[in-house]
C-alpha cells in the first residue's frame, strides 16, 4: 500500500495540504510520481511505502520572511554600490543624489564595473521580487483578505513588474535608440506596477490590523499604508513635474532625487512585508503523512 507525501504552506496556524488518498496497488507496475501546480499554490505527490522510516518524520517549517527582505535589499545595495564605485572611478560627479539629484540610478550604473555589478545583483533580485508577489497573494488569500481571482491579479501584476525590471537591467549600459526605449519604459513600468501592487497589499494589511489581528498592530498597518501612498505620490509628482519646473536641467535633478527616494521607499516596503510575514509565521513546511 502506498501513501502520498505532501508539501504544505502554512500561515497563522493554517496549513494548505493535499488530501491523503490511497493508490491502487498492482503487481509489477507503479504509477510515476506527479507534480501538480495549480494557480497560486503548489502540490507535490510522491508514492511512499508505509514502512519507509522517513514517513513518520516531519520537517521543521522554513520561514519565508527572508525572501522579501532580500528582494528589497538587493536592488538598494546594487544602486548604492554602483553610485559609490562610479564616484570613485570619476564616472559621475561626487554628490549626494538623494539631495542634489546630480545623477539618476541609471547613470550611476551605466558604465564599466559599476554596470556589471549592478546588473549581476538586480537581475536575480527581480526574480525574487516576482516570487515575493506570488507568495504575498497566497499569504493574503490565506488570511481571508483576498479572493482567489484578485490574488491571481496581484500575482500577475507583480510578475509583470519583475519582468520590466529584468528588461531594464538587461539593457542598462547598451547603446542605441531601441535599447534606450527598453530601459526607459522598463523602469517606468516597474515603478508604476510595483507602486500599484504595494498600495493594494498595504491596504489589505492595514485592514487586517484594523479588524484586530494580534500579529499586525494598527500602527504598523497605518505606517505601511502611509508609505505606499507616499510612493504613489512620488511617482505622480515625477510625471507631472515638467508642468511646474520649466528649466530642463532643474527638472532632471528634481526627478533624479525623486527616483532615489522612490527606490528607497520600495526597499522599506519589502522590509516591512518581511516583518509582517515573520509576525504571522508565514512559512513553508515539508511533511510526509501516513
Amino acid at each position: 500500500m502506498l501513501r502520498r507525501k505532501s508539501i504544505r504552506a502554512g500561515t497563522m496556524g493554517t496549513r494548505v495540504a493535499t488530501d491523503v488518498r490511497r493508490a491502487q496497488s498492482a503487481v509489477g507496475s507503479r504509477r510515476p510520481a506527479r507534480i501538480v501546480a495549480p494557480a497560486l499554490h503548489c502540490k507535490a505527490s510522491v508514492a511512499v511505502p508505509p514502512d519507509d522510516p522517513i514517513a513518520a518524520r516531519q520537517s521543521p517549517a522554513m520561514p519565508l520572511w527572508p525572501l522579501p527582505l532580500l528582494a528589497g535589499l538587493l536592488p538598494a545595495v546594487a544602486g548604492l554600490l554602483a553610485w559609490q564605485l562610479s564616484t570613485r572611478l570619476e564616472l559621475i560627479p561626487a554628490c549626494n543624489p538623494f539631495i542634489d539629484g546630480c545623477v539618476s540610478i541609471s547613470r550611476a550604473a551605466r558604465h564599466d564595473l559599476p554596470n556589471h555589478l549592478f546588473r549581476a545583483i538586480v537581475l536575480p533580485a527581480a526574480v525574487l521580487q516576482g516570487l515575493t508577489w506570488w507568495l504575498a497573494a497566497v499569504w493574503l488569500r490565506e488570511l481571508a483578505l483576498l479572493s482567489t481571482m484578485r490574488a491571481r491579479v496581484l500575482a500577475a501584476t507583480g510578475a509583470v513588474a519583475a519582468i520590466f525590471l529584468v528588461l531594464y537591467g538587461t539593457f542598462l549600459g547598451t547603446e542605441g535608440e531601441l535599447y534606450r526605449w527598453f530601459r526607459r519604459f522598463g523602469i517606468w513600468f516597474y515603478f508604476g506596477l510595483t507602486a500599484i501592487a504595494l498600495v493594494v497589499v498595504a491596504g489589505l494589511i492595514a485592514r487586517a490590523a484594523q479588524r484586530g489581528d494580534r500579529a499586525l498592530s494598527r500602527r504598523f498597518g497605518r505606517a505601511l499604508l502611509a508609505m505606499s501612498w507616499l510612493l504613489l505620490a512620488v511617482g505622480l509628482v515625477s510625471v507631472f513635474s515638467p508642468l511646474a519646473i520649466r528649466d530642463e536641467l532643474a527638472n532632471d535633478r528634481f526627478t533624479n532625487a525623486l527616483e532615489w527616494w522612490g527606490a528607497a521607499l520600495i526597499t522599506l516596503f519589502f522590509a516591512a512585508l518581511a516583518r509582517a510575514w515573520q509576525r504571522t509565521r508565514f512559512a513553508l513546511r515539508l511533511a510526509v503523512t501516513r
